[in-house]
């Protein structure tokens, strides 16, 4: 019997009557290949559960974040800031250059993902920013007011 995969293997023939080298090629898998596959999407899906609570974990743990969160911000100076540091790239009225358009982003970003994006930098090409943690709550409170 042909080892190719274009084989077409007949109802009548099953994966015990095909030698063993021969059974995947028909499309018959042996009985171990289904319990492997579960086994690692079961593995996969733990370590993505893991990795998204460590991450949570991580942004509630940051002393900066609750600092700033615990902060009363001022959308006013926080305009201010935003002319200063952002706007070249995120343009005046925070419509999007090079940078996104920060409109509506407090309903697709929590208030301390946004606080670690602009922290960070993760997302090239934004740069990292180290304001002090009024500073960033004032921030914060401008990019609320963006709808």
């Amino acid at each position: 019997m042909p080892t190719s995969p274009d084989v077409l293997v007949p109802d009548s023939i099953s994966a015990d009557s095909l030698p063993a080298d021969n059974r995947d090629v028909a499309g018959l898998q042996s009985p171990k290949r289904p319990g492997l596959i579960k086994t690692l999407v079961v593995v996969a899906t733990i370590a993505c559960i893991l990795l998204v609570l460590w991450t949570i974990g991580g942004a509630r743990s940051d002393p900066y974040s609750r600092q700033t969160l615990a902060l009363q911000g001022s959308a006013e100076r926080g305009s201010q800031l935003f002319l200063l540091n952002c706007a070249g790239c995120h343009g005046i009225a925070a419509q999007g250059l090079v940078g996104p358009d920060l409109h509506g982003v407090n309903k697709r970003k929590s208030q301390r993902q946004l606080i670690q994006q602009v922290v960070s930098g993760r997302t090239p090409p934004m740069p990292r920013f180290q304001p002090e943690p009024q500073a960033m709550a004032d921030l914060l409170s401008f990019l609320n007011s963006l709808v």
